[in-house]
């Protein structure tokens, strides 16, 4: 890839495989973006609720995703979707929106959406971007793809901790079983199972193979 292009890192996974967590913890200590997609999809489930759309109804979200009012703003190296001007970062984690960005996220032109717009964020710069089609999808092209996993098991009590209660196995299917862009490993990205495994361990092996990618590229 071009030098002058920015270091897209991807950073995909199955729920509570801790993409969040170590896109974070990686983009900090190499100083670029973070970009969480998931959010960007938790504050359209947010508007759909808040304009009372029915997000069962993959037609009305479709225009919904057309027609609101966004903008990409980068806010201490960390991408935000705005609507209207503001900012949900409350709202869009309350279990309200965890019931349905599911639902809002399987819609094909809502993942048209998406691509479209995380592919915008090269504004910023170098970025870290977690999410599930990520090197599948949104960046194919990029030549730094991981995919985070850890047993069901582990996941759940993640997951518990944080005072959620989810059925993973179901998420989990229908996030690879889902027509459009579905959750699956990118070719050629490394593959990281952290059972077992603390937040520490597991950026700390992200960072050493992407700095040692880095270094190879002459980034």
């Amino acid at each position: 890839m071009d030098k002058t292009y920015p270091v897209v890192i991807a950073i995909d996974g199955t729920s509570a495989s801790g993409k969040s967590s170590n896109a974070r913890r990686v983009a900090r200590a190499l100083g670029y973006v973070y970009v969480d997609t998931g959010a960007m999809y938790r504050t359209l489930a947010w508007y759909c609720l808040q304009h009372q759309i029915d997000y069962q109804d993959p037609k009305a979200v479709a225009a919904a995703c057309r027609k609101w009012k966004t903008r990409l703003e980068c806010v201490e190296n960390q991408v935000r979707l705005t609507v209207d001007g503001y900012y949900p970062e409350e709202e869009i984690r309350q279990s309200n929106v965890s019931m349905v960005v599911s639902l809002v996220a399987t819609v094909p032109k809502v993942r048209q959406w998406m691509k479209q717009t995380q592919r915008a964020c090269l504004q910023f710069g170098n970025l870290v971007m977690e999410g599930r089609d990520i090197g599948t999808n949104v960046f194919p092209e990029t030549d730094y793809k991981y995919y985070l996993d850890a047993q069901i098991e582990e996941r759940t009590r993640r997951r518990q901790a944080e005072g959620v209660h989810e059925n993973l196995a179901a998420r989990d299917q229908q996030d690879s079983q889902r027509a459009a862009a579905p959750l699956m490993i990118a070719l050629g990205a490394k593959v990281i199972n952290n059972s077992g495994l603390t937040l520490e361990q597991t950026s700390a092996r992200l960072l050493q193979d992407i700095q040692a990618r880095l270094k190879a590229d002459g980034r």
